[in-house]
């Protein structure tokens, strides 16, 4: 029975589970995305989560207790340091966890685990999603659509002597 088994131990003592986890989180904070097993991905994510956000706030005290589970002092300054200036106006979810299929070898399921704040992909400036609109307001919707190229024909002509300056 697994009554109050609230983690999964992923098959190892205990001391093996810390020392993995901790060497993984290293090597995400290093890397920034690391590609591992979807149960040991879920396992850092509960492990790093929580350090990245005392890593907002850089004091002694929580420089030492992060030093305490990772055990690395370059992970810990570059957490304090690169990773907590990224996701200092973030209020939780620091990583993302996307599934890549089965290994090979063994068929395990396989995931890659990144910070989210360094992937440019998805981080990319989205245009401003469209409001919805109902379709008996769409001809309003055309006119406003309408009058802004002409604001917009306007603005380009301001800019480009300032980009023929650089």
């Amino acid at each position: 029975m697994r009554h109050g088994k609230k983690f999964n131990h992923l098959g190892r003592k205990t001391a093996h589970r810390k020392s993995m986890l901790a060497n993984m989180a290293c090597s995400l904070i290093e890397h920034k995305r690391i590609n591992t097993t979807v149960a040991k991905a879920k396992a850092l994510k509960q492990f790093v989560e929580p350090l990245v956000t005392k890593s907002k706030n850089d004091t002694t005290h929580n420089r030492r207790i992060v030093f305490g589970y990772l055990r690395n002092k370059y992970a810990v300054t570059e957490l304090f340091r690169d990773v907590a200036a990224k996701v200092g106006d973030r209020p939780g979810g620091y990583t993302r966890i996307i599934k890549l299929g089965n290994r090979l070898g063994d068929n395990a399921d396989m995931a890659m685990i990144e910070l989210v704040d360094y992937n440019d992909t998805y981080n990319a400036a989205k245009p401003a999603k469209k409001k919805s609109t109902r379709r008996g307001r769409s001809k309003k919707a055309e006119a406003q659509v309408e009058t802004a190229p002409e604001a917009k024909a306007e603005a380009p002509a301001e800019e480009k002597p300032e980009t023929s300056e650089e």
